[in-house]
């Protein structure tokens, strides 16, 4: 993988910087793509740590201006783009009759919007290349459901049909695109839940503990890589056992 580029959407912290650091130690140059640019610059500043070259871009996933611009400066700074990580996401919880209709549309255009804004960008520097990986964060709630989720549910179970759809669209320009669905991982957002919350949701997985951005990090990893050229519309769980 070394000599590759990698675009990480949302890849300030937490999950996408996980990614971007894994990869980074494959020898994979970075770009992290961020609404947030203080994380994204912290994040490149420790990737460079590692001797990688690593750049950020000030990226509004549910903004197609702000994606064309994104990409023209990747391709501009690298010529390329092998691995693309749909990552970015946000949560605006609430039950179905109080959910307000911005709260919906927004995790919507960033979740799942998102995603088809950035894939579309990619493929037409992919389909030149006849070559890259496109991996895209699903969640387990898009297969179990979860209350005060709605919103959230529905944006990562419509990224199960996305992917699907552009690995049968895809496969024959050398495209992969698959997608991992993570359960509760353990991230500043969990951390900052109380322990009787924690140890209710740890109840509900058989291996009885949260996952590891890390965890996540190397089903990325493996997706994103050469090895995996005859996976594609697949998922992969890493969930604990949570859902099987």
């Amino acid at each position: 993988m070394e000599g590759q580029v990698a675009l990480i959407t949302g890849g300030g912290r937490g999950i996408g910087k996980a990614i971007a650091d894994l990869l980074a130690e494959k020898g994979v140059t970075i770009v992290l793509g961020d609404v947030n640019m203080e994380d994204a610059a912290g994040a490149v500043e420790d990737i460079e740590k590692k001797g990688v070259k690593a750049l950020a871009v000030k990226l509004d996933v549910s903004n197609s201006e702000d994606v064309s611009a994104a990409f023209k400066s990747i391709t501009d700074t690298f010529g390329r783009l092998d691995i693309l990580v749909n990552n970015a996401g946000i949560t605006k919880d609430s039950l179905l009759l109080r959910m307000k209709e911005d709260e919906w549309d927004r995790v919507l255009d960033i979740n799942l919007k998102g995603v088809f804004l950035c894939s579309k960008e990619a493929v037409k520097i992919m389909s030149k290349q006849k070559y890259g990986r496109i991996v895209n964060i699903s969640s387990v709630v898009a297969f179990t459901g979860n209350p005060g989720q709605i919103n959230y549910s529905a944006s990562k179970a419509g990224i199960i049909g996305l992917t699907k759809t552009i690995a049968k669209e895809y496969a024959k320009r050398g495209i992969t695109t698959n997608a991992v669905a993570p359960g509760f991982i353990m991230t500043a957002m969990t951390d900052a839940l109380p322990d009787k919350v924690k140890d209710e949701m740890k109840n509900t997985i058989p291996m009885g503990e949260f996952g590891s951005v890390e965890d996540v990090a190397n089903a990325v990893a493996f997706l994103a890589s050469p090895t995996s050229g005859y996976v594609t519309g697949n998922i992969i769980h890493v969930n604990g056992g949570m859902y099987m």
